[in-house]
C-alpha cells in the first residue's frame, strides 16, 4: 500500500530557513496568507502550489521547479525511502500526530483500498491535474487515515509489530532529519526510513488495509485523472500509477475534525432567515453576543440534530429542528440514513437547495475554514478573496463577483469521524468541503517528481 521514493527537500544552506519555505496546504491559503508566504522567502513552496492566475501559471511553476532543482535549492535524496512525519505543539499536548509519507498505488476503492468520503468540484480537480502534469510532480501529499487496531493481511494487529511500531521506535531512538517550528506554534519533524527491513515491516502491516482520504480529495481525483490520461495515451504502467500520501494510524493518533463554513455573497441575511423559517426553527440570538457565545449555542443545538448559525445581520440567528417531512423530501433517492442526517447534507439539500434555491457552485457558494473569517466577510471587514478558498490553483473563487458584504455566512458544527467513516464505507460521499481533518500536513517538507529522469 505504501512504496518508498526518492524524496525532494529544501537545502538548508540555500534558503533563509526551512520554516520560511513551507506553507499550509494550497486550499486553506487566502489572499493575505499568500502574500505573507511569498514575502517570507523567495523560494517558498507557495510559488509552486499557487503559481498565479494566468493561463501559463502551471508552466511557470514547472519552470521554477526545474530552476530550483538545477540550482540546488531543492535536492533529491540518493536512496528511495519512506519518511516519518510528526506534528506537535507545546501549547497543546493533545496535538500530536505521527504518520508515514510514501507512495500509494492508485486505483478504484476496491483495488487500491483508498476510500474518498467527500465530493469534488471539476474546476478544482482540473486545476490540480494541470499543475501536476506540467510540473510532473506531487508537490504536497494527500492525507490518509487507517485503523491500526484492525489487522492487515500479513501481520498480527499488535501495534509494536507493525507500521506504527516502526514509527514510534524511530521517533524515540533517532534524531530527526528536519525539525522546525512554524509561526502557528506547531513543530514539524521528519525522519527518513531507508532500511529495507523497516520498509518491509511497514509494507507488510499496511497490506490489505483500507484508508480514508482525510484531506486531498481534489488532488486524489487529479491523480486518477492523470493516470487515466497516461493510460489512454498508450503509455502503460508508470510513475503516474502512484501518488504522494501521508498515512496516519487513527487508532494511535485520533483525527480532529473541524467544521467548514459557507459564505453566500448574493443572499441578504434577512431574506435567508425568512426563507429558512419554512423548515427550521429560527431564533434571533441576543444582540451583542460574541461569536464564541454564538458557537456555544450552535454546539448545544447540534446535540439534538442538524443546526446552523446565520451571520451577516445585526444579530446571529440559530437554525435548528428541521421539519422532517421537508427534510426527507429534499434528499436524493437512495441516500443512506447517515448521509441524510449529516449537517452538510441538510445544508446542501434542504437549506441551500430547497429553501434558498441556491445551486452549490464554486462561484456562488464560497468556502471558509474559519468561522471568524466567514463572519468578517459578510460584515464588510474582508473581501471574498481574503477569506474564500481558491479553486484551480490561484484563481480567485470570487473573480467578477460582488463583495460579500451584506451576504450571509452559514456556520456549521463539525461532523463526527464515526459518521464520516460510516458514510465512506457505504460507498457514499458527503457534499464537497464538508470536513476539515487536522492537523493538516505542512507543504514543502517533502516533494516528489516523476519525470523521465526521476
Amino acid at each position: 500500500m505504501l512504496a518508498p521514493f526518492r524524496g525532494i527537500r529544501y537545502a538548508r544552506d540555500r534558503v533563509s530557513g526551512i520554516a520560511n519555505v513551507t506553507s499550509p496546504p494550497y486550499d486553506v491559503i487566502n489572499g493575505n496568507i499568500l502574500d505573507h508566504l511569498r514575502a517570507a522567502d523567495p523560494h517558498n513552496v507557495v510559488r509552486l502550489i499557487l503559481p498565479g492566475e494566468d493561463a501559463d501559471a502551471s508552466k511557470a511553476a514547472a519552470s521554477l521547479l526545474r530552476e530550483w532543482l538545477s540550482a540546488g535549492v531543492l535536492i533529491r535524496d540518493r536512496m528511495a525511502s519512506l519518511y516519518i512525519y510528526e506534528q506537535s505543539a507545546d501549547a497543546d499536548p493533545s496535538c500530536l500526530q505521527r504518520g508515514i509519507i510514501g507512495l500509494i498505488r492508485l486505483g478504484s476503492p476496491d483495488s487500491a483500498g483508498i476510500l474518498p468520503h467527500e465530493g469534488v468540484m471539476p474546476g478544482l480537480v482540473a486545476g490540480r491535474r494541470e499543475l501536476m502534469a506540467a510540473t510532473q510532480a506531487n508537490l504536497e501529499p494527500i492525507f490518509l487515515i487507517y485503523d491500526g487496531d484492525q489487522p492487515g493481511e500479513a501481520v498480527p494487529s499488535a501495534r509494536w509489530e507493525g507500521a506504527t511500531g516502526v514509527v514510534d521506535r524511530v521517533t524515540a531512538e533517532r534524531a530527526p532529519l528536519v525539525s522546525i517550528t512554524t509561526e502557528d506554534g506547531v513543530t514539524h519533524r521528519l525522519w527518513r526510513i531507508s532500511d529495507s527491513a523497516e520498509q518491509a515491516a511497514i509494507s507488510a502491516d499496511l497490506a490489505g488495509r483500507r484508508a480514508l482520504i482525510a484531506d486531498g480529495h481534489h488532488r486524489y481525483a487529479a491523480y486518477l485523472d492523470l493516470q487515466a490520461e497516461m493510460h489512454a495515451a498508450g503509455l502503460g504502467a508508470g510513475p503516474w500509477d502512484y501518488g504522494l500520501a501521508f498515512l496516519v494510524d487513527s487508532a494511535a493518533y485520533p483525527p480532529r475534525l473541524g467544521a467548514i463554513h459557507r459564505v453566500l455573497p448574493g443572499l441578504p441575511p434577512d431574506r435567508a432567515a425568512e426563507l429558512a423559517k419554512a423548515a427550521f426553527t429560527v431564533q434571533d440570538l441576543p444582540a451583542g453576543l460574541s461569536l464564541d457565545g454564538a458557537l456555544q449555542r450552535l454546539a448545544a443545538a447540534g446535540q439534538d440534530g442538524p443546526a446552523f448559525l446565520l451571520a451577516g445581520g445585526p444579530v446571529f440567528r440559530l437554525l435548528s429542528h428541521p421539519d422532517l417531512v421537508q427534510l426527507a423530501a429534499s434528499m436524493p433517492t437512495g441516500a443512506s440514513a447517515p448521509w441524510q442526517t449529516l449537517d452538510a447534507s441538510v445544508m446542501q439539500q434542504l437549506l441551500l437547495g430547497r429553501l434558498w434555491g441556491v445551486t452549490d457552485s464554486e462561484r456562488d457558494v464560497l468556502i471558509d475554514h474559519d468561522a471568524a473569517d466567514a463572519v468578517r466577510a459578510v460584515s464588510g471587514d474582508a473581501t471574498a478573496t481574503d477569506v474564500a478558498e481558491r479553486p484551480a490553483g490561484a484563481a480567485s473563487i470570487a473573480a467578477g463577483a460582488a463583495s460579500p458584504a451584506g451576504g450571509t455566512a452559514v456556520i456549521s458544527n463539525p461532523a463526527s469521524f464515526e459518521a464520516v467513516a460510516q458514510i465512506a464505507a457505504h460507498g457514499e460521499r458527503v457534499p464537497r468541503k464538508s470536513t476539515s481533518f487536522g492537523p493538516k500536513p505542512r507543504t514543502g517538507l517533502i516533494l516528489r517528481t516523476f519525470g523521465p529522469s526521476d
